[in-house]
């Protein structure tokens, strides 16, 4: 066995996968530019605490959950009106993480509201923030299940432990009296304790209507989401069927003359 392959087998006992991808050719760049075996040794190091600050970044985009990576970049801010690039640039920041506040996302289906709330997500992910996506209507689920088989409470800790909670969909299901106070505990756990982004397609004065017509409790729960929010309302047709639309396919689009 020789050196490289000693080194290798340490690498292997010892787990250290990043130095064992980069140790040979971190060698040869050590003696082209003349380093000392201290700077060799923290180059290793080095591509160590990359090659694990990669996998953690990717365990924490699976434990989100998101049912699809997107990026702002990817955003067409030029076809949806009312998203305003600059705060959206701001959010990118997340500082608005760090200082546990909310974004909420308004508007009808198709304009990307969704979209957004992933590339934020993902963005934390990426800063190593522990985050979630769900649906209301999952989460509804999965909060409706904790109670029947009385483990409510863990999950209320775990929810409570995200650094940023996703919910979207609000408003596309109505909400039975139970179900209402259910999520009203999840935003009410969560109050000054850690980032939601959420997204709607319904205005604030709606909401009423999916969580069981119960004002009182709406209101309450809108006071703790609002009280430190981001709020983007985006305006504009669906992205998703805007081709569709210009062909004419829907009525009182006719398609433009060639």
């Amino acid at each position: 066995m020789n050196l490289s392959e000693r080194i290798l087998q340490l690498c292997d006992q010892l787990g250290l996968v990043g130095i064992a991808q980069n140790f040979d050719t971190l060698a040869q760049q050590a003696v082209e530019k003349q380093w000392t075996l201290s700077e060799y040794l923290q180059a290793c190091l080095q591509a160590e605490q990359a090659l694990r600050a990669q996998r953690t970044r990717n365990m924490l985009v699976r434990f989100a959950g998101f049912p699809a990576i997107k990026t702002l970049d990817a955003y067409d801010f030029d076809f949806a009106v009312g998203a305003p690039k600059a705060a959206i640039d701001q959010l990118a920041t997340l500082a608005f993480v760090h200082r546990r506040e909310n974004v909420v996302f308004l508007g009808p289906s198709g304009v990307g509201k969704t979209h957004l709330a992933i590339a934020l997500g993902y963005l934390a992910t990426q800063s190593g923030l522990k985050t979630r996506f769900t649906t209301a209507a999952n989460l509804i689920l999965q909060l409706e299940r904790a109670q029947q088989q009385g483990s409510l409470d863990q999950l209320m800790r775990t929810l409570k432990a995200l650094s940023v909670l996703i919910i979207d969909e609000i408003g596309y299901l109505p909400l039975s009296r139970n179900q209402a106070n259910l999520f009203f505990q999840v935003v009410a756990e969560r109050y000054e304790k850690g980032s939601m982004i959420l997204t709607s397609n319904l205005n604030f004065g709606q909401w009423d209507e999916t969580f069981s017509g119960n004002t009182a409790l709406t209101a309450a729960m809108l006071d703790r989401i609002l009280h430190h929010a981001h709020v983007i309302q985006i305006k504009g047709e669906s992205w998703r069927l805007k081709d569709k639309r210009r062909a004419g396919i829907f009525p009182g689009v006719r398609p433009s003359a060639s």
